[in-house]
């Protein structure tokens, strides 16, 4: 009798758990299109304002529901690509993608926008910069493609100013077919003087420092690999031990198959989500602010996805094709594609 007692409040305890998870909806929606735009890279600087860079040398900024985009960077009469834009509290870094690589400083609280001044630039058929991310004002990292037998990796200490890159001697060697997805802006993440770099390809790997970059160890991961389009995508890591990585197969989207990962040791190991469902290819994860590092949101063009578990599961919340995103608080996103929105969120629970 007593365990019929037990086990009954055990049932009723569940279904009281189960029907006070919350449901995320979309409550609202600002969308800025652009024609013949596809933007990868995104940076909140404030609440009011948004940095973006995209392609054929298109930039631009979004404050206060006013767009500012009349300014081309090129160089040798060459549209620049943008895939990696950078805010360290007082400038904005725009790097493009192809030779020439070409890195940029702007002031973003002048008026005028077209301020471009070059800081760094490389020349070499093989380059092409993926991610650029600061870790304080004056230090700031970006990744990008191997030119030689690893990473290419290049360091600022001074803000900005000047950018050095890493010599093979400093980084580990990449394997054959392994290199970047400059799908989100977001293959680099940073905790402290933690950052982790993920690559993809034939080998899909963690690339992890506890120095701002200055020394390297690599951890291998059970992300799905060995395909020139296979890897990790996006990473984002809520503290220096708990990280998720997402990306798939961008040939076959729809493939479920080893596609999200979880660490809790700093990116030494990780666990695949053994939920096989969806989402499949994802282009961009990120931890929703003040959440504790339960809650999650990814984007891709299979649409938005929201995980209220620490990515155990996912549920789908909208059909709409994004590349990227970037929070400004727990209820409030910019979203970007072929046209950029900011999105607010609303969480209600089941339980009436």
């Amino acid at each position: 009798m007593r365990f019929r007692y037990y086990l009954s409040f055990f049932l009723f305890l569940i279904l009281v758990l189960n029907t006070n998870s919350q449901n995320i909806e979309i409550i609202n929606s600002e969308k800025y299109s652009f024609k013949n735009l596809s933007i990868r890279a995104i940076e909140v600087v404030n609440d009011s304002t948004l940095w973006f860079a995209g392609s054929s040398g298109r930039y631009g900024r979004i404050t206060n529901d006013i767009v500012q985009m009349d300014s081309v960077a090129e160089i040798n009469n060459k549209n620049l690509n943008f895939r990696s834009i950078a805010f360290n509290g007082k400038n904005i870094f725009l790097l493009s993608i192809e030779n020439p690589a070409v890195l940029y400083k702007i002031d973003p609280f002048k008026k005028d926008i077209n301020n471009l001044e070059i800081v760094y630039r490389e020349n070499h058929e093989k380059v092409f910069y993926d991610s650029m991310k600061f870790f304080d004002e004056l230090n700031g990292i970006a990744m990008g493609d191997p030119t030689d037998n690893c990473l290419s990796v290049i360091l600022t200490s001074d803000g900005g100013n000047i950018w050095k890159k890493l010599s093979c001697n400093s980084l580990p060697k990449i394997e054959d077919g392994e290199a970047a997805f400059a799908a989100s802006n977001t293959n680099i993440a940073i905790h402290g003087n933690n950052v982790w770099l993920v690559t993809g390809g034939k080998k899909s790997r963690i690339f992890y420092s506890n120095d701002k970059g200055n020394s390297w160890n690599v951890y291998n991961t059970p992300i799905v690999q060995g395909k020139d389009m296979t890897g990790i995508f996006s990473v984002d890591f809520y503290d220096e031990l708990n990280g998720i990585i997402m990306g798939g197969n961008w040939e076959e989207k729809s493939n479920f198959n080893a596609t999200k990962a979880i660490t809790q040791d700093g990116g030494k190991s990780w666990d695949l989500n053994s939920n096989n469902k969806e989402p499949g290819y994802i282009s961009c994860v990120q931890y929703i602010p003040q959440t504790n590092g339960k809650e999650i949101m990814a984007v891709s063009t299979e649409g938005i996805y929201y995980s209220k578990d620490k990515g155990v599961h996912w549920k789908k919340i909208s059909s709409k094709k994004f590349y990227t995103i970037k929070f400004i608080n727990k209820n409030t996103a910019w979203l970007a594609g072929n046209s950029i929105e900011k999105i607010s969120f609303s969480k209600k629970s089941n339980l009436n």
